[in-house]
C-alpha cells in the first residue's frame, strides 16, 4: 500500500476545476480525498446531460463500475434501467452519479465484493455531489439506497420511513429516497423480489409525475 497519507476532503481537489462540469470530471479524476482512491481502479464520476432535470444518486461504483468508470452498469444498473422504462422515466435524460466516486471493497476469493463506506468517507466525497448538483442544477434529486440518501439528508434519515415521499432540503431541490436496486437483487426469494420490485417501481413514478 502506498504510504502516501490522503486528504480529508474532496475540496481542494474541486477547487482546482473552472467551473463546468467537464473540468469537474477532470479534477475529480486525481482526487485523494480519502482513502478510497488507494485500492480502486479509477474516479467513477457521475455521467448524463448537463440540462438533465432529475438526478440519480446511488451509493458508491461495484466491481464493474470500477472496471469500466461508469456509473451504475452492473447488475443492478440494469435493473435500475429496466424499473425506469417501466416507470416511464428516460436514463438517456437522467444525470446519474454516486455519493461515493471510488469503490470501496473487500476481497473473497478471487471476487471483489462491495464494502459499505463510512460516514466519513462519504463526508469527504461530499463536495463532487454538491458540485455535481450545482452543475446539473436538476429539478429533483432521486436518492437510491441509505447511504445515498443520508449523504444528503442526514445520518438519521430512515429510507424505509420516509420512501417514495418528495422531501425539501434548504439550498437543494426536492428529494425522493428509495431504495437502492442492489437491494432488490438480494430479495430471498421470487415473491420478495417482485414484490420489492413494484414498490421500487412506484416510488419512481413518484419521481416521473413530479
Amino acid at each position: 500500500m502506498s504510504s502516501k497519507k490522503s486528504s480529508q476532503s474532496a475540496l481542494e481537489f474541486l477547487l482546482k476545476h473552472k467551473g463546468d462540469l467537464d473540468s469537474l470530471r477532470e479534477a475529480a479524476r486525481h482526487c485523494q480525498g480519502c482513502d478510497l482512491y488507494l485500492k480502486a481502479t479509477q474516479t467513477v464520476f457521475g455521467e448524463g446531460r448537463r440540462s438533465s432535470t432529475i438526478m440519480f444518486v446511488g451509493e458508491q461504483p461495484g466491481d464493474q463500475e470500477d472496471l469500466q468508470g461508469r456509473p451504475l452498469i452492473g447488475p443492478a444498473g440494469h435493473l435500475l434501467d429496466d424499473c425506469l422504462e417501466e416507470a416511464g422515466i428516460d436514463r438517456d435524460v437522467a444525470y446519474v452519479t454516486n455519493a461515493v466516486k471510488h469503490f470501496k471493497r473487500e476481497p473473497r476469493g478471487k471476487r471483489r465484493i462491495h464494502k459499505k463506506p463510512t460516514m466519513r468517507e462519504v463526508t469527504a466525497c461530499r463536495p463532487w455531489l454538491d458540485a455535481e448538483i450545482a452543475a446539473i442544477k436538476p429539478r429533483l434529486i432521486v436518492c437510491l439506497g441509505a447511504t445515498a440518501a443520508q449523504a444528503l439528508l442526514g445520518s438519521y434519515f430512515r429510507v424505509i420511513e420516509s420512501r417514495g415521499r418528495v422531501l425539501e432540503l434548504a439550498g437543494y431541490p426536492p428529494i425522493v429516497a428509495t431504495v437502492h436496486p442492489s437491494s432488490i437483487l438480494r430479495a430471498q426469494s421470487n415473491e420478495d423480489r417482485h414484490q420489492e420490485r413494484q414498490a421500487f417501481i412506484n416510488d419512481l413514478k413518484v419521481a416521473a409525475e413530479f
